[in-house]
C-alpha cells in the first residue's frame, strides 16, 4: 500500500479528465445535458412526493418536499456510486488489460462521475429551499461531514461492488433491486427522528441501518438547521471509515487476479 497509494495519486489528473471525457460522450457537457442533469433528480422528487403525500394520504410537514429531495438526492448519488463502480472493471476491461495502471482508478472515475451528476442537484435543493422560506444557518455545515461519511461509505462499498462483479457477471442485474431496497429502508421517504420517537420495534431496526445517521444528519442539518446527536455523527465516521478501508484492502488484493478473470 505504501507504493500503490502514491501512484495511484500521481493518476488523480487522469481520473479528472477520464470522467470528464466520459460525461462528454454522454453528452452532460453540452446545455440540454446539464439541463437534465437539473431536471430529472426534480422529476423524481415530484414522482415520490405525489405517491408517498398525495396518493398515500399521509400528513407531512409544509416543508416535505425539501425534506424528500434532500434525502433523495443524496441516496441517488449514493446508489450511483455503487451501480457505476460495479461495471467500472468489466466496462474498462481494454484498458486493464493494456496498462499498467492501478485498477482502482477505474471505479474512483466512476465516482467521480457520480459526484459531477450530483452537483447539479444541489441547484434543485436550493431553489426549493427558497421557495419553501426554509432557513438557513450555521448548522446547515453539518451536511459537509454527513456527505462525506456517504461518500466514504460509497466508495468502500463501490470497491466491493466492482470486485464481485469481475467473478459474478450477473451482479450488476441483482444490484438494482438491493439499493432501491435500501432506499425505503434507509430516512428517504421518512423521517429519523419520527421513527425514533415512536419506541416500537421499527423505532429499534431502521436505525441499524448505516445509512441512518448520515442521511439523518443530512436532513436535519439542511432542512431543519439544527445540529444533529453527535452519535450519529460518530456513527456514521465509524461505517465510513471501516467500509472504506475494508474495500479497499478487498479490491487491491484481488486486483491482480482481474486480467484473467476478463
Amino acid at each position: 500500500m505504501r507504493r500503490y497509494l502514491p501512484e495511484l495519486w500521481e493518476r488523480r489528473e487522469f481520473v479528472y479528465e477520464l470522467a470528464r471525457c466520459t460525461l462528454r460522450g454522454q453528452n452532460y457537457t453540452n446545455v440540454f445535458g446539464q439541463l437534465w442533469l437539473v431536471l430529472n433528480p426534480l422529476l423524481m422528487g415530484c414522482v415520490y412526493f405525489v405517491l408517498v403525500d398525495i396518493i398515500n394520504g399521509s400528513k407531512h410537514a409544509s416543508n416535505y418536499f425539501a425534506v424528500l429531495l434532500a434525502g433523495l438526492f443524496l441516496y441517488t448519488f449514493f446508489s450511483s456510486m455503487l451501480s457505476q463502480s460495479a461495471g467500472s472493471i468489466i466496462g474498462s476491461s481494454r484498458l486493464v488489460l493494456n496498462s499498467r495502471l492501478p485498477r482502482l482508478v477505474m471505479p474512483i472515475t466512476q465516482m467521480v462521475i457520480a459526484f459531477f451528476r450530483f452537483a447539479p442537484s444541489l441547484i434543485v435543493l436550493l431553489v426549493v429551499h427558497e421557495l419553501q422560506h426554509v432557513h438557513w444557518g450555521v448548522a446547515a455545515f453539518y451536511a459537509i461531514p454527513a456527505f462525506l461519511e456517504v461518500a466514504m461509505f460509497g466508495a468502500g462499498l463501490g470497491f466491493i461492488c466492482a470486485t464481485a462483479q469481475v467473478y459474478f457477471r450477473d451482479f450488476s442485474n441483482f444490484l438494482p433491486y438491493v439499493t432501491r431496497i435500501w432506499m425505503f429502508l434507509s430516512p428517504v421517504l421518512w423521517q429519523l427522528n419520527q421513527v425514533l420517537g415512536k419506541h416500537d420495534l421499527k423505532a429499534h431496526l431502521l436505525p441499524l441501518n448505516p445509512l441512518s445517521p448520515m442521511i439523518g444528519t443530512w436532513g436535519d442539518a439542511l432542512v431543519y438547521n439544527v445540529a444533529p446527536p453527535y452519535s450519529w455523527l460518530l456513527q456514521g465516521l465509524a461505517w465510513g471509515l471501516c467500509t472504506l478501508i475494508v474495500g479497499t484492502f478487498v479490491f487491491v488484493r484481488r486486483e491482480r487476479e482481474f486480467s484473467v478473470r476478463l
